[in-house]
């Protein structure tokens, strides 16, 4: 059961949630230490000592601005949950990769979080925003927003996100025979083979633009 918190403790939580909708990045500690008329970083870090005690925020170790919000934090302040916003990928062939690069945050519905797989996974998804028609008949279409799961197992006939030097697409992940490869839902579209530099940067786990419809 989780404790309650003081009134400071959640604006501390509630700054964080503003910046990453506004921003697409956590506060400094500057920020916060402003914000909240403190006199020191060391008070702004007791907060989010408490915080993450409780478990209503992660802070990623080694980067200087990595402050996740958990579950419960969004439900304190009550807030849907922000995702990460990769960019676009292609459903078509490949398009330039996002590289990684995670500028800006989306709002996760809420009736979304009754999944339990997006439920456990919610530390390791990212949002996408496909590009192109050849995934039609998986009932992705152009511009759709696609909830992506990070995870290191793909079984035959998931939705994938996959890299190379040529960019990133989203395809079937087809397994069979002895042989893999990245397989379009429109005829219109060749299979793509699937070569020892060939990365995988997820597997598609929901259509959000469905969702929202």
């Amino acid at each position: 059961m989780s404790i309650k918190l003081t009134p400071k403790q959640k604006k501390v939580l509630e700054l964080i949630y503003n910046s990453l909708e506004t921003s697409g990045f956590p506060p400094t500690l500057a920020d916060l230490k402003e914000k909240l008329g403190v006199a020191s970083n060391q008070s702004v870090l007791n907060f989010l000592d408490i915080l993450e005690k409780k478990e209503y925020i992660k802070r990623e170790e080694g980067q200087a601005r990595g402050i996740r919000i958990l579950p419960l934090g969004y439900k304190e302040i009550g807030k849907d949950p922000l995702n990460k916003m990769a960019g676009v990928s292609a459903a078509g062939s490949y398009i330039e990769s996002f590289a990684d690069t995670f500028s800006s945050w989306m709002t996760l519905p809420g009736q979304v979080l009754q999944n339990e797989e997006i439920k456990q996974a919610q530390d390791e998804v990212f949002v996408i925003q496909v590009q192109g028609d050849s995934m039609i008949n998986a009932n992705i279409c152009d511009s759709d927003m696609l909830l992506v799961k990070k995870t290191k197992e793909y079984k035959n006939g998931d939705i994938v996100v996959a890299r190379s030097d040529d960019g990133t697409t989203v395809k079937r992940f087809v397994a069979e025979e002895g042989r893999t490869y990245l397989k379009p839902e429109n005829p219109n579209y060749k299979n793509i083979p699937i070569f020892p530099e060939t990365i995988f940067e997820g597997k598609v786990i929901l259509n959000l633009t469905k969702v929202n419809a």
